[in-house]
């Protein structure tokens, strides 16, 4: 597997090359993020850690641009920020999880391989009822309309259809949707499941989302 370091500190890019390569990764190396960009738009990389605070360009505009460009290279966030907002912000730009500096090399290794799994898993379209994604393409259809989703709604809905029919709670939807070290207001869960659902009854058709009591929502087809 190629891993792209995205790294402008010199000691921290050399142990975090080493420690990847002792754990059977192919590694390469960035140090700012013009070359970063450079390097995930043609490279071929099965997954990026990326540090915010970087010379030239930051993280958070390496991340936009890539996922501009249709890159779908599961992306981790790293950063010495202390912040849920760092962190929010990261997502919604489409990054797919984040840790925050220091963090020990077992937990990035665990990160790294739990977003290639999740890479290679969610490759196929998914449809349901009138509703249907690539992951492939970023894209989300609706009774033939195109939805305008961000990628926090996308992942959302794409958790939705991997699991149509069925209950999912917020603690659910907070792991797999904002990744396990999601640390801010759990509240977000409904906030964003508003947003989904005023997008989807935007255009009409069948699919809902349904809160379901005390137990979370379910992605139904009437």
């Amino acid at each position: 597997m190629r891993i792209l370091v995205v790294e402008d500190e010199a000691r921290m890019a050399t142990y975090l090359k080493k420690s990847l390569e002792a754990e059977g990764f192919d590694v390469d190396v960035a140090a700012d993020g013009e070359r970063a960009l450079d390097c995930a738009l043609t490279g071929g990389y099965d997954a990026v850690t990326l540090d915010i605070m970087l010379p030239k360009m930051n993280g958070y505009e390496v991340c936009r641009q890539m996922r501009a460009a249709n890159v779908n290279t599961p992306v981790l966030m790293l950063t010495a920020k202390d912040g849920e907002y760092d962190e929010a912000d990261a997502l919604d730009i489409g990054a797919d999880d984040f840790l925050r500096k220091p963090f020990s090399v077992v937990v990035l290794v665990a990160r790294l391989k739990a977003l290639l799994r999740r890479g290679q898993a969610r490759t196929a379209d998914l449809s349901f009822s009138d509703l249907s994604l690539s992951p492939a393409s970023k894209s989300a259809v609706r009774a033939g309309q195109t939805l305008p989703l961000t990628p926090r709604e996308f992942a959302l809905l794409e958790y939705f259809l991997y699991n149509a029919g069925n209950t999912l709670s917020k603690a659910q939807l907070l792991e797999h949707v904002w990744g396990a070290g999601f640390v801010g207001d759990p509240n977000v869960v409904e906030v964003y499941v508003g947003y989904l659902r005023k997008k989807l009854d935007s255009i009409p058709g069948k699919a809902r989302i349904s809160t379901v009591r005390g137990q979370g929502y379910r992605l139904v087809g009437e």
